[in-house]
């Protein structure tokens, strides 16, 4: 299995096969990705920041960023100021959407299966089975909190492999090593053609 590829169902667009355990996190799950697909399918032949800034806006309701933001600091969180945390959720979806957004637009059409979810107050996990163009299921959770009305993805594990808990290892590296400040400057900078730090590296078949 390739990690663009995996990539790619990370931050949305795909098609959902029949679900074995279907509930309302997964319904709600399921409209919301199938509202981002489409909006990939009908921004086709558009210029690249047209067709990327809508497929951005179709996603923004579909993730919890601050959620996800402030586990990928962890304990750092904590000391930030409400301005640094503001400012830090933004550099931290701007790199998600460098990471992924163009894998988004390379979406052909593989199927996931939704297996079953299961709820905790306001937290939920929907469990699905990305499966590859040879028939291998690769296992994919996508960790939701409840907003309001809404629930929203805060996290995503590909074979056992957490997107947040990958970025978490390498932004406390940094402040450690060095300081938060220059961490904001590196997400500000980022270095061309670097690879992407939190795309998994799944096993070989």
């Amino acid at each position: 299995m390739r990690a663009p590829l995996l990539a790619l169902v990370v931050i949305a667009g795909f098609v959902a096969g029949p679900a074995a355990e279907a509930g309302p996190v997964s319904d709600q799950f399921k409209d919301d990705l199938t509202r981002v697909l489409k909006v990939v399918e009908d921004s086709e032949g558009k210029p690249a920041e047209v067709r990327r800034a809508a497929i951005r806006a179709a996603a923004e309701p579909v993730f919890d960023w601050r959620e996800m933001a402030a586990r990928s600091l962890a304990t750092h969180w904590n000391a930030r100021t409400e301005e640094e945390r503001t400012e830090f959720v933004r550099l931290f979806s701007d790199l998600i959407e460098r990471a992924y957004v163009t894998k988004v637009e390379r979406y052909t059409g593989e199927p996931v299966r939704f297996v079953g979810e299961r709820t905790e107050g306001n937290l939920a996990v929907v469990q699905t089975r990305f499966v590859t163009t040879k028939g291998q299921e690769i296992p994919m959770d996508y960790r939701l909190i409840s907003r309001g009305e809404r629930w929203r993805v805060y996290d995503v594990i590909i074979e056992g492999v957490s997107l947040v808990g990958n970025y978490r290892t390498q932004f406390d590296r940094v402040i450690r090593t060095s300081s938060y400040p220059d961490l904001v400057a590196r997400l500000k900078n980022p270095t061309p053609n670097a690879p992407t730090p939190a795309s998994p590296r799944p096993r070989q078949p």
